[in-house]
């Protein structure tokens, strides 16, 4: 496993990390054993950046960290998020007081003293506009609840919203072939900066995987399934916001282009990794084999030249008119 320095004043995490979600249930049932194999999985491939939040499984994904990773790898770095916790819900949760609750209530449930990062989670856009939410971050580092804190956004504009706020150590942003505009946007004011880009979505929930098909069923609690048009949150966390059957059509042509001795999910994730404004990449799991398949990647050489140029042709004439979600 490779690894790259997060932020000016972070350790060094592994380059291919784990999204968490899933653990929550938010992918269909997630049961303990198997969310016990996955972390182990993770622990044995060399990852050590977890990304979670609060609101997966409402606290199941975090007490499923503190319960099976942290006795096999105490050191690992743990990302979490807050801001859409259902208790109190929507603007209720943005105040101080529940700022400190949530932050306090993810220490228990992970056991720990102080968070390695905290983020928030898609909160809408003119809170991150106010920047009153950041002074909360900022007084919650000082109070010694975190180490450092981040945002995850949905899209550019709110990334170069975060990206004025003195302190912040991190975006996570949507980032794969389907949705390349960070590359010409973002990454070049990130870097300058010293903020990491934490990548989520890098598969498309599955869909650069290349192994789902137009006869692939979802649980009903699968996100898959109850937000594939954006039923009931932003739909560009769902498939990157390509509907599904557009999507399948587009993976056909993109096996196409894979490089002999890769899988489309390797150079879907080692695209990624050629970029040297990204710090970790998090692809979720549901299953402890897909796990090393995903940190393989950071074995694997740079893609040539010649296939990055491909690939962004092929966005450009392809992909990028069936975006849908903020962008």
């Amino acid at each position: 496993m490779n690894f790259r320095n997060f932020s000016k004043t972070g350790p060094r995490v592994s380059e291919i990390g784990l999204g968490c979600w899933q653990l929550g249930g938010d992918w269909g049932d997630v049961d303990d054993f198997t969310a016990q194999k996955i972390l182990e999985a993770a622990v044995q491939s060399g990852i050590n950046f977890y990304d979670t939040a609060d609101v997966y499984g409402v606290g199941r994904s975090e007490e499923l960290l503190h319960k099976y990773l942290k006795p096999i790898a105490p050191n690992a770095y743990i990302a979490t998020k807050l801001g859409r916790f259902p208790d109190p819900g929507n603007s209720k949760n943005y105040t101080f007081e529940n700022f400190r609750l949530f932050t306090e209530n993810s220490l228990k449930r992970l056991n720990i003293d102080v968070l390695d990062l905290t983020q928030l989670h898609c909160i809408p856009t003119e809170l991150m506009e106010t920047g009153e939410v950041f002074e909360w971050l900022r007084e919650l580092k000082q109070q010694g609840k975190i180490k450092q804190f981040g945002a995850s956004v949905e899209s550019i504009s709110e990334a170069k919203t975060c990206l004025k706020q003195k302190g912040l150590a991190s975006l996570q942003i949507i980032f794969n072939i389907f949705r390349q505009k960070p590359i010409t946007e973002l990454f070049d004011e990130a870097k300058s900066k010293g903020v990491s880009l934490i990548i989520r979505l890098p598969l498309a929930s599955g869909l650069l995987g290349g192994k789902l098909n137009a006869n692939t069923s979802f649980p009903e609690n699968d996100h898959r399934l109850f937000n594939s048009d954006g039923q009931c949150f932003n739909v560009g966390e769902t498939f990157a916001g390509i509907p599904f059957n557009i999507g399948l059509d587009i993976v056909e042509e993109l096996k196409k282009m894979t490089p002999e001795g890769m899988t489309l999910a390797q150079m879907s994730l080692r695209w990624i990794l050629d970029f040297d404004a990204v710090t970790v990449v998090i692809p979720g799991s549901k299953s402890p084999f897909q796990v090393p398949d995903n940190a393989s990647a950071t074995d694997l050489p740079s893609l040539p030249i010649s296939l990055h140029n491909k690939l962004s042709s092929f966005y450009n004439k392809t992909i990028s008119q069936h975006i849908r979600g903020k962008y």
